[in-house]
């Protein structure tokens, strides 16, 4: 999720399509918080590991 948010903020900022950069950046930071909440073992959506 952080690497399709970054692909994102790299196209809109590249053909200067904001709606991109937004969804980017949002999809980059949920990716993040879900990274770092499953890094310290907490549970995300109530499952502890994602298959």
């Amino acid at each position: 999720m952080i690497i399709l948010g970054l692909i994102l903020v790299l196209v809109g900022w590249l053909a200067h399509i904001s709606i991109l950069v937004t969804i980017g950046v949002i999809l980059a930071i949920v990716g993040v918080v879900l990274a770092v909440l499953g890094g310290t073992g907490r549970l995300v959506g109530g499952r502890a590991h994602w298959y």
